[in-house]
């Protein structure tokens, strides 16, 4: 059984530390937000947020002047602002949260903002909420959510994320065909034959985002939601169902998925891959209750189209990732450096990192490990510590002169992957590459791979010599002999250089040094 013990008395609790509502209004003051007063249609929130760079906020949307807000963790940044951290930070901080998970609490129903409002019966109804079309093939309009489940045996409670193709006012499609511990829970109840509970929360903090999509075995994972807060979650009792949610959500609905399991058509959807999905057999959920604070702001979440750098998928399936390649790289290499998984990239399959190698072969291995980490990473990209994995343009510039396929290039099949990657025709075997971006041992120190930048010369001496006088101290870059020489210019040294000509010889990094004969 899930033990949540109620709050301590005189324990105080900030319905609004972590609400939603709270999140985004601070995004304006971060430049994070574009504010839509005006009205908007149903119809038309889908192309306000495709290609956004900002999370956007509508405060009249649909006939009911609804408030909507999406792309609220399309970017790396924002994800960081929610945990209150320096972007760069990101990754290090989520490691080490989820590693101290922060037991939740329970509160009264008349404590729980979420139950400021609740609707049963008649008045639970799918079209009272404003879904919209998302994408213009879509099978229907959809809503995204965090659900919550507890498994047959009571010892495990889950937390993912899902969406609902609605049907009618009580019926949607969920998504539940990728393996997942809530298909393996669901499974349990239709062997059982019974329907399982489920609640899904339409308006997160982003912490909680974080925690839907990490996949980290632990019992219960609203503990791992508290150690991303950094504080124990408030969770009330459901109005309808045996579960429990957390009481400062903007909006949950409440509801079962039936007994017969996959057992009715869904879809098509645009896929975080970039594509629409094939029809699939899933789910069905049964509405039983919806549940909201009086001024809910409910949330839309961003998913595909062309700029999957831009989607709320992209950048949690991107932390989500970077996390389980960090835990393997941990136990594989000796001094991993930085970690990204670029949404553009799906989030999940192309993985770059960075690295200082100690040992020939480290970087294969680092490889290895990421190939272990998860079924769906599918390229990796190991680089020196020199290259910023978060640049394209340094990534472009190490493949193009650090690699050669025929010594560089791992290659592997019969993998488990996923069967939304569309490259693999539906099939659920596939295969790997890893690309070793790096420089062999000592090859860093080499003249050939000094990476060149501009001159920046000592403050003329207070003495000048000549050009000879120069070199007769040793070698000399041209560079040092400016700077010996008090040249700001480079022309009066190539003169001086030129009617020395015959007993000047080079050196094989470029220096000049005077010939033997005459160095005396």
């Amino acid at each position: 059984m899930i033990n949540t013990p109620p709050a301590g008395k005189g324990m105080k609790i900030d319905f609004d530390a972590f609400r939603l509502g709270r999140f985004v209004e601070g995004l304006s003051a971060e430049n994070e937000l574009e504010v839509i007063d005006r009205p908007v249609d149903l119809a038309d929130i889908a192309s306000h947020l495709d290609g956004n760079a900002k999370a956007v906020l509508f405060r009249a949307a649909g006939p009911e002047r609804a408030q909507i807000v999406g792309n609220v963790v399309g970017s790396r940044r924002r994800l960081a602002l929610g945990l209150g951290i320096p972007t760069e930070s990101l990754l290090q901080e989520v490691v080490r949260r989820c590693r101290a998970p922060v037991a939740p609490v329970e509160v009264a129903s008349a404590a729980a903002p979420v139950h400021q409002r609740v609707l049963t019966g008649a008045d639970a109804d799918f079209l009272k909420l404003p879904a919209h079309l998302q994408h213009a093939d879509d099978g229907g309009l959809y809503l995204g959510g965090i659900d919550i489940t507890v498994s047959l045996d009571e010892q495990h409670r889950n937390v993912g994320y899902r969406r609902l193709m609605i049907r009618g006012r009580k019926e949607a499609g969920i998504d539940l065909t990728a393996p997942s511990d809530c298909r393996t829970m669901l499974a349990a109840y239709v062997a059982a034959g019974r329907a399982m509970p489920m609640a899904i929360v339409l308006g997160a903090h982003p912490a909680d985002s974080l925690c839907a999509v990490m996949g980290i075995p632990i019992d219960d994972e609203i503990a791992l939601m508290g150690g991303l807060r950094k504080s124990a979650v408030p969770m009330v009792r459901c109005a309808t169902i045996d579960a429990m949610v957390p009481a400062d959500a903007e909006i949950v609905i409440e509801g079962h998925l039936d007994e017969r399991g996959w057992c009715e058509r869904e879809a098509p959807y645009g896929e975080f891959a970039g594509y629409y999905g094939i029809m699939k057999t899933n789910p069905v959920f049964h509405l039983s209750a919806i549940t909201m604070r009086r001024d809910a702001l409910l949330q839309t979440m961003t998913i595909s189209g062309r700029s999957l750098k831009f989607t709320d998928t992209g950048h949690l399936n991107s932390m989500r990732t970077e996390c389980a390649v960090w835990t393997s790289l941990e136990a594989a290499i000796r001094e991993p450096v930085a970690l990204y998984c670029p949404p553009s990239g799906t989030g999940v399959f192309n993985a770059r990192l960075s690295m200082r190698p100690h040992f020939p072969g480290e970087a294969r291995n680092a490889i290895a490990a990421a190939f272990a980490s998860m079924g769906d990473v599918k390229n990796v990209f190991v680089v020196d510590d020199d290259i910023d994995v978060f640049s394209d343009e340094q990534m472009e510039w190490a493949l193009a002169t650090r690699f050669q396929p025929d010594r560089d290039f791992i290659v592997d099949a019969n993998f488990r992957a996923i069967p939304i990657d569309p490259s693999l025709h539906g099939k659920t075997i596939g295969a790997k590459a890893g690309f070793d971006l790096t420089l062999p041992a000592g090859w860093r120190d080499d003249m050939h791979y000094k990476v060149p930048v501009p001159p920046k010369l000592e403050a003329s001496p207070t003495t000048p010599v000549t050009v000879s006088e120069a070199l007769r101290g040793g070698p000399k870059f041209f560079r040092e002999l400016m700077a010996l020489t008090g040249s700001r210019d480079g022309r009066d040294v190539t003169a001086a250089l030129d009617a020395i000509r015959a007993t000047v010889e080079r050196l094989q990094d470029g220096r000049y040094m005077l010939k033997a004969a005459t160095s005396s």
